[in-house]
């Protein structure tokens, strides 16, 4: 009997695996209309009020209280079924964006955060949902592949989605866009609904909701810090987003001074550029890395190389030429998130998974949070200009990965001696 293969191709997982192809499908459709829609509220910020502050304050609202919902929901994503929760969320997210129709003038801004602080919250628990369900709906040869394509096409859509919703923005005005986005939450909750995910949920214990909350956030967190090598990854894009974070944050303001005349196109394209650039960045790291003991370094090697290539931005003339060093910059951040997210997989417990993937993104979002309310004060005071800025936050990543190749490549290299010599008779 031949051995089974080590991986699988990409058309050969969404033919045959019907349950990774629906969620994939949901995912697509759901991305297309998240990228619209974000492209329209910079856009619509931008235009009310003209404030690099209002700016960056719509970019951490979308990640405090996500921050914060984090823990609560990797218990949910464990103790209920995934698939349900997917579903509800969508459902209730297309509800929530349609409020954003309501909003035309400046002193309506408030309702902005308002809105896109709810529909972070119900948001919350899709993304560990899907991201957990994953390993549900594949075998072990077909992890890596699917991984790649929900990134790759993650970045496909960025790259179309925010090009289109730029200037789909400009072109139908920003109400359609909202609207467009309320329906592709509904076309996803459809392909979920139909999509078959087996799940090993925690075992029921008694007491009141607060208690085996607070009880499940603890038993995560004490899993995550009793196992270094999960600890260690789950840091890995906390670690790029400490200077990422600001630097996605001002690709909005670079488009708008590129273009202010059609503002929303520019910082379509810029975007459309970033979202190439992770959909190359994972495909070739799967073509050319194949030894996974290497893979600990290429992650601390990819935030060094979005540094450079940011820091290139930061000291180019103003053109559009800087989609290019942006492209390579985000190519190198879709290998560290790709490879990354596989790493906790593998490392994970099913029963686990959910609170690990949540807390992972507490890390992400509090790291970009910081980073990205740096760079408004930065900008909002007029202590450096623009380019200035994206270049300081690119040496902060170079910085950051240096730090990282010092400090957790070793350790990585100890644990894996430790377990060839356990295996080792």
């Amino acid at each position: 009997m031949a051995a089974p293969a080590l991986t699988i191709g990409y058309i050969e997982l969404l033919r045959k695996n019907t349950s990774f192809r629906r969620l994939w499908a949901g995912n697509v459709v759901s991305l297309f209309g998240d990228w619209f829609n974000t492209i329209a509220l910079y856009s619509l910020i931008l235009t009310l009020t003209g404030s690099e502050f209002a700016l960056g304050a719509v970019f951490i609202t979308k990640m405090l209280p996500w921050a914060f919902a984090a823990p609560v929901a990797g218990v949910l994503v464990d103790r209920f079924d995934r698939r349900k929760i997917m579903i509800v969320s969508d459902v209730l997210r297309a509800v929530i964006v349609l409020g954003f129709l309501l909003i035309d003038e400046p002193d309506e801004v408030y309702i902005v955060y308002v809105l896109i602080g709810l529909q972070v919250v119900v948001g919350s628990v899709f993304q560990p949902a899907r991201t957990a369900s994953i390993p549900n709906v594949t075998k072990p040869h077909e992890l890596l592949t699917a991984n790649t394509v929900m990134a790759a096409t993650w970045s496909v859509v960025l790259a179309f989605g925010a090009a289109l919703g730029g200037f789909a923005a400009d072109v139908l005005g920003l109400n359609a866009v909202f609207l467009i986005d309320s329906g592709s939450y509904l076309v996803s909750a459809v392909f979920i609904y139909r999509t078959t995910i087996p799940q090993a949920m925690v075992k029921k214990t008694e007491g009141s909701v607060l208690k085996i909350a607070y009880a499940d956030v603890m038993q995560g967190w004490r899993h995550i810090r009793a196992a270094p090598q999960i600890r260690r990854i789950s840091l890995a894009k906390a670690a790029w987003g400490l200077g990422g974070g600001a630097s996605v944050y001002m690709l909005a303001l670079l488009g708008e001074q590129l273009s202010p005349d059609r503002q929303a196109a520019a910082i379509g394209l810029l975007f459309a550029a970033r979202g190439i650039g992770t959909g190359i960045g994972p495909v070739m790291g799967r073509a050319f890395f194949k030894n996974r003991n290497k893979w600990p370094a290429l992650l601390g090697v990819s935030i060094i190389i979005s540094g450079i290539f940011y820091g290139l931005v930061g000291s180019m003339p103003l053109t559009y030429m800087i989609a290019i060093p942006i492209m390579i910059a985000h190519a190198a951040s879709g290998l560290n998130w790709v490879f990354s997210t596989v790493m906790l997989q593998h490392r994970t417990e099913d029963e686990f998974r959910g609170r690990v993937f949540s807390t992972e993104w507490l890390f992400v979002l509090v790291a970009d949070s910081f980073s990205i309310l740096a760079a408004s004060l930065i900008l909002q005071s007029g202590l450096m200009n623009l380019q200035n800025t994206v270049l300081v936050f690119g040496i902060i990543q170079v910085i950051t990965g240096l730090i990282w190749l010092k400090s957790v490549v070793p350790a990585e290299r100890a644990t894996q001696s430790e377990n060839n010599s356990k295996r080792t008779p």
